[in-house]
């Protein structure tokens, strides 16, 4: 693997599954292609949901804002994360920035320092190993329906993702709770210590 190569695990653009709105499939899609395609490098990928208890956290330079900084207040989001060997590199197919983008970039431009911050806008981090993000995560997409039953946005037009174990935990990896779900729970000290 060449320096370029560690660096974009991605440059077949066939690896890439994209649906708007769907960033938690979307991440698993980018875990499940480096699964296949380069099986040593996933000890080194990560999927990390964005949220808080208010289920309100902005970011940056997403492309879904109309507005000149990029501004969305997501109730969560998912991105991917790759330690390679020129560094930590964040795989965000929402994101205005490069595809991928070291992680200090990302960080500074897209998530920022929350210490200005109205508290319930501060975001925690559940970081999940990728390998362990495919085994366990499930969505039957049901929360993206409306009261009516009507979609959100439109699904993926692949089958839901399910495990032996569950067809729905989504909420338990969106949640930010200690002891819920799989992973870890971090502030943003404790990500930018381990990926800056």
């Amino acid at each position: 693997m060449t320096d370029d190569d560690s660096r974009n695990l991605f440059s077949d653009v066939e690896d890439i599954i994209y649906t708007n709105c769907y960033c938690e499939e979307n991440v698993w899609h980018l875990c499940n292609a480096v699964k296949v395609k380069r099986h040593g490098e996933l000890c080194r990928c990560y999927c990390v949901f964005i949220s808080n208890k208010d289920r309100q956290i902005p970011l940056w330079l997403q492309k879904a804002s109309s507005s000149e900084d990029g501004v969305v207040v997501w109730d969560y989001h998912v991105i991917f994360i790759h330690i390679s060997h020129q560094g930590s590199f964040v795989y965000d197919l929402d994101s205005r920035l490069a595809f991928p983008t070291s992680f200090c970039d990302y960080f500074r431009c897209s998530i920022r320092p929350c210490a200005a911050f109205k508290p319930e806008f501060h975001r925690r981090f559940r970081l999940i190993e990728a390998e362990l993000f495919l085994q366990t995560f499930a969505s039957d997409r049901s929360h993206m329906l409306t009261e009516n039953g009507e979609w959100k946005k439109p699904p993926p037009c692949y089958p839901c993702i399910r495990t032996n174990e569950s067809e729905n935990n989504i909420q338990d990896f969106i949640s930010m709770e200690n002891g819920v779900g799989v992973g870890k729970v971090l502030n943003s000290d404790e990500l930018c210590e381990m990926f800056g």
